[in-house]
């Protein structure tokens, strides 16, 4: 077949596992499956990745604080859990 390169690959179990359960379900020959998955993904690495928009938070009041100062740890399982659960 002219434009065509012979070659041999040796492939990945997971790799060949994937290739021949698609196989099975669209039907078709290795060949073309393989010469497939390599122009899909051959296009995606060489494509440039487009731009990526911004991703923006909504800042909300968070409202009072049930607690207090949350700056200490400790106080605040003790008041969590109770004076009783807290080691001195």
């Amino acid at each position: 077949m002219p434009g065509c390169m012979r070659t041999t690959l040796i492939l990945d179990k997971d790799v060949a596992a994937m290739l021949e359960r698609v196989r099975k379900k669209r039907g078709g020959s290795l060949k073309e499956l393989v010469n497939e998955a390599l122009r899909e993904g051959l296009k995606q690495a060489t494509t440039p990745p487009g731009r990526r928009r911004d991703f923006r938070t909504t800042p909300t009041e968070p409202g009072p604080r049930l607690l207090g100062n949350v700056d200490n740890v400790t106080d605040v399982l003790a008041i969590v859990e109770g004076t009783s659960n807290r080691r001195t």
